[in-house]
């Protein structure tokens, strides 16, 4: 017969008690506990993925950045020897002083730039920079130039130049040097890397591998030795996955892999992020044992402190209860914070359990993430200031080759921002009108001196000539895609409303916003200030006329904005010295003006 365990008549109080106690407060505790490991663990992974795709794409963003920026400096440069040579670089004009100059300001105007070359129709040139072209380099810039026959832009493979401490990883950018369909020649630009080799150190300090490759999987720079440029990178599965991608690769993509090194395989987790201006890609990848270290850390600590919460009693269970959930939802808010792009939010946990070193992780993420966009918006203002310097040394100089009007960019700019804001027009409008004002008579570059200059009345044929700045100008910066907004303000403002304007005789509301406004600029200070033939107006009889002009040929809401602004005294003008030339004393300062009249202004100069 089988034994039969004897059956207890009275099962004690205390282990009733105690198993409702575990059953109620361990045992729910115990799953509530693996319900939030579970959940942080999830959110350590996404946080951890969107921290390396956010380096990435900081990268990715500034190496484009880099790249547009010098487009846009190729371009400036390319209508400067245009403007200078008189679009004639052939062997005669080819080896000018001004060439020359205007080559190697180009070279000194930034660190990055090694080398920079100009070619002709018939591949001769000159030369500037800090380093000589070898073999390698030298096919690179016969590749260019055929580019350039092909009125096609060039951005090359990188190289190495030099060798040991001297070694430098560089790219070739070119250029076409064209006049309308007429290949004129090229421009040659040796970028050094080392800009982009130091951004990558910088993240490689933060626990991160990075590097970069080419739509070939070949590296172009790493933050180590460790690999060379040029060496095939596609071993590594996500490099793999972007060659792949080919132009598809538009957004940056996070996955696990493994790493095979001989016998061993290290599990890793990588992301990569396209780089817009060209066909490559910053990778970033960390080990997954780094990666989700805190996570593994948290998942033994929680199940410790699973198995200690048994032995127990219920106060202490609830205490320790309290004191994890307490911190886990200071913990969830700053995650949220962050999400929502707060990267300033910091937890303040006092512990040392596994939650006070989720929370350093998590502060630790937020400054990185926080300098890392820091590093962004200083690099955009930097190239802002960039952009903006160049644009008004290009207006002063065109000021300082017609002593008529110096500084009237300047001053056309200052009126027209302060008639803008007294309109209330939006920000975004103000800075489109920033640079189209301080630009608006660069076309004044490509007029001949003894018309721009000449202190007499001009002829018809000579004010014809003269009349062509606007559309000079316009073309002169067309090739430049970040100054498409801005060339209305400089090819029609001398429009008129009533349609008696040139270049092209718009009327009405045909004429844009933005030319409307520095018409009324323009005129304000072509009144007040001496011209060849002219006496500046006293600036309450040139608000006159102004008011006499006002929706005959000026904007009526320009107009009401400016005298708002000159009554207010906003608009200070110093009395200017008398003219003293031959043609002053012989032409009337000023004439009796009827809206029928043409403007007694200098068009020459405003």
């Amino acid at each position: 017969m089988p034994l039969k365990l004897p059956i207890p008549t009275r099962v004690p109080l205390l282990y009733v008690i105690l198993g409702v106690l575990l059953a109620l407060s361990v045992v729910p505790m115990y799953f509530y506990s693996a319900q939030i490991e579970s959940l942080n663990r999830e959110r350590l992974k996404t946080n951890e993925m969107l921290l390396q795709n956010t380096v990435t794409r900081s990268l990715a963003d500034d190496i484009s950045q880099h790249q547009e920026t010098l487009r846009m400096m190729l371009a400036n440069l390319a209508s400067s020897i245009q403007v200078t040579s008189g679009n004639d670089i052939g062997t005669q004009n080819i080896e000018a002083p001004e060439l020359r100059a205007l080559l190697e300001n180009f070279v000194s105007s930034s660190n990055d730039i090694a080398y920079a070359t100009v070619l002709n129709a018939d591949a001769k040139g000159i030369s500037a920079g800090r380093i000589e072209p070898d073999a390698f380099l030298q096919r690179e810039l016969e590749r260019a130039y055929a580019a350039a026959h092909e009125k096609r832009s060039y951005s090359g493979q990188p190289l190495v130049v030099g060798s040991g401490k001297s070694a430098r990883t560089v790219m070739l950018v070119s250029s076409p040097i064209l006049y309308g369909e007429r290949f004129l020649g090229m421009i040659g630009s040796v970028v050094d890397l080392q800009y982009l080799i130091g951004r990558l150190q910088e993240v490689r300090r933060a626990g991160l591998m990075p590097y970069v490759v080419d739509s070939q999987g070949r590296l172009v720079a790493a933050a180590s030795a460790e690999y060379a440029t040029g060496q095939d990178m596609t071993s590594f599965d996500i490099v793999r996955s972007f060659v792949d991608e080919g132009a598809k690769a538009q957004l940056a993509a996070t996955r696990e892999f493994a790493v095979r090194q001989g016998k061993n395989t290290t599990e890793m987790l990588g992301t990569y992020s396209p780089v817009s201006a060209l066909d490559w890609a910053v990778v970033a990848q960390k080990p997954r044992e780094e990666a989700y270290r805190s996570i593994y850390e948290m998942q033994r600590t929680g199940r410790l402190l699973a198995l200690l919460a048994v032995f127990l009693s219920v106060g202490l269970s609830i205490l320790s209860a309290r004191r994890i959930t307490s911190p886990l939802q200071v913990l969830a808010e700053s995650s949220r914070a962050i999400a929502k792009g707060d990267f300033t939010q910091r937890v303040h946990v006092k512990t040392r359990t596994e939650i006070g070193e989720l929370a350093a992780t998590f502060n630790t993420m937020s400054e990185e993430l926080e300098q890392f966009v820091e590093d962004l918006k200083r690099a955009a203002e930097e190239n802002k200031a960039l952009f903006m310097g160049s644009i008004q040394m290009l207006a002063g100089a065109v000021d300082e080759k017609d002593p008529y009007t110096r500084g009237h960019s300047d001053r056309v700019t200052k009126y027209s921002l302060m008639i803008a804001t007294e309109m209330g027009l939006d920000p975004g409008f103000l800075e489109i009108l920033r640079v189209s004002a301080q630009l608006h008579d660069v076309g004044k570059i490509g007029i001949e001196d003894r018309i721009l200059k000449k202190p007499g009345a001009l002829t018809p044929e000579e004010f014809e000539i003269m009349k062509t700045h606007t559309t000079k100008g316009a073309n002169i910066l067309r090739p430049v895609p970040q100054l498409r907004e801005m060339l209305p303000g400089i090819e029609l403002h001398h429009e008129s409303l009533n349609g008696r304007g040139y270049p092209y005789g718009l009327k009405g509301d045909d004429v844009p916003l933005l030319a409307r406004v520095i018409a009324v600029a323009d005129t304000f200070d072509a009144l007040t200030t001496n011209r060849p033939y002219q006496q500046a107006h006293d600036p309450f009889e040139a608000v006159r006329i102004i008011e006499n002009l006002s929706g005959n040929r000026l904007d009526p809401t320009a107009v009401t904005a400016l005298l708002a602004v000159f009554l207010r005294g906003d608009i200070r003008i110093p009395k200017p010295a008398p003219q003293t030339s031959a043609v002053d004393s012989a032409v009337p300062v000023a004439a009796p003006l009827h809206l029928g009249d043409p403007l007694v202004v200098d068009t020459r100069r405003s």
